[in-house]
């Protein structure tokens, strides 16, 4: 099945339906136990002739032969066919054991957190704000953004998230929108690995346990499923929101195309907003992830490499038959507290067809990795992942 096919059926499989509120869903549900049909055991009866067959059997070999007719031979009665007993799914019986998202060693280092902000650029906005300089401004850009991630939603939308290569901070662009996703809106937020291949997506939004992995949920989940149901197979996150893991940290873990579209499908009723981690580009995963979403983020590193490999892509993006560069937001994540290039040519040169760039500034709290407080990130990065989630949702919703 091609991907606008794909695209096709889920815009009409889920055209509708009103998104629950947070606040009334349960968080504490589990999943009920999947149901296995019994071996088939055939009966003594359904071993022989039912008596009605018997007797029709029975009547018509008794019937004289017609005297005008030449003599033929009966016709024998088919005898009854036997039905095969349907094959029970194969489902697991109990849920599997919950393993650890992280090593509990190395959750017991002693290291201290580092915050964003060195401590003297956090005093002097701390000045600024008690001098009342620019307070005014900083509160009507903060309201405006927060008005736009807050806009209403009529149906789940769905935001990707990919790379060109891997490192490029693709993971910690999808974490941080899920946090600004679940701190801004009342309905629910899903978290979406489809990288199965030790994805750090569990340890980035700071999942304790993973039990259920991508592949399990699609033999499990379907959209007629109600919603306490669906939130017992996902990781519910210290912060708020959920996380579907790609799987539970095993070396040769797969994710099939077909697997990832079906539970797509079947989740995005129940959420919102949808981000999805998926694997770097050019994969066939990231491909259909790409063309069934209603917004994409493009992660690349602030180099003259990384620019010159987005540019690249963009082009091929601009050639295919559904548009999606208009929807599609780069960000240009800076590793070092001195970017290596001029932000503002690299901009100029990627900001082509309506595509939006916007640069990550270095976080010292970001690059230290691990799991991501918010309340630790400086200042210029929560600006921008705010500025980020409402530009992506903004061309979400107008599609």
């Amino acid at each position: 099945m091609s991907n606008d096919d794909w695209q096709h059926s889920l815009y009409g499989d889920l055209g509708g339906g009103n998104m629950p509120l947070a606040g009334q869903l349960p968080q504490d549900a589990q999943p009920q136990q999947p149901y296995q049909q019994p071996p088939y055991q055939q009966t003594p009866h359904q071993q022989q002739h039912h008596p009605q067959q018997q007797y029709q059997a029975q009547q018509y070999q008794a019937a004289p032969a017609a005297v005008t007719a030449p003599a033929a031979a009966p016709a024998q009665p088919a005898a009854p066919r036997r039905q095969r007993p349907p094959r029970p799914r194969q489902l697991p019986l109990e849920p599997p054991a919950p393993v650890p998202a992280i090593d509990p060693a190395l959750s017991l280092s002693p290291a201290k957190p580092r915050n964003g902000d060195p401590a003297a650029v956090r005093a002097g906005r701390a000045l600024r704000r008690v001098l009342g300089s620019s307070a005014a401004r900083e509160v009507e850009l903060a309201t405006a953004t927060a008005k736009a991630i807050q806009q209403p939603i009529t149906t789940g939308r769905q935001i990707a998230v990919t790379s060109i290569r891997g490192g490029a901070g693709k993971t910690t662009v999808a974490a941080l929108l899920g946090a600004t996703f679940t701190h801004y809106r009342r309905d629910p937020v899903l978290l979406l690995e489809a990288e199965p291949a030790l994805g750090t997506l569990p340890i980035r939004t700071g999942a304790r346990e993973l039990r259920w992995a991508f592949d399990e949920i699609a033999q499990l989940v379907n959209p007629s499923m109600p919603f306490d149901q669906i939130l017992g197979y996902l990781v519910a996150l210290p912060e708020g929101g959920w996380l579907l893991p790609g799987s539970r940290g095993q070396i040769g873990a797969r994710l099939e195309l077909a697997a990832y579209q079906s539970v797509a499908v079947a989740l995005r009723r129940y959420f919102a907003i949808t981000v999805v981690d998926c694997e770097s580009l050019p994969g066939e995963l990231a491909r259909s992830a790409l063309s069934a979403a209603q917004s994409r983020v493009l992660v690349a590193p602030a180099t003259v490499e990384g620019v010159t490999s987005t540019h690249t892509v963009l082009s091929w993006m601009s050639g295919l038959p559904r548009p999606m560069l208009p929807s599609t937001v780069v960000v240009l994540t800076e590793t070092s507290p001195r970017p290596e290039i001029d932000l503002g040519k690299a901009r100029a040169h990627l900001a082509v067809d309506g595509v939006e760039v916007l640069s990550l500034p270095y976080d010292r709290h970001l690059a230290a990795g691990g799991r991501i407080d918010t309340g630790r990130l400086a200042r210029s990065t929560r600006d921008q992942v705010t500025r980020l989630a409402a530009g992506l949702l903004d061309r979400a919703v107008r599609g």
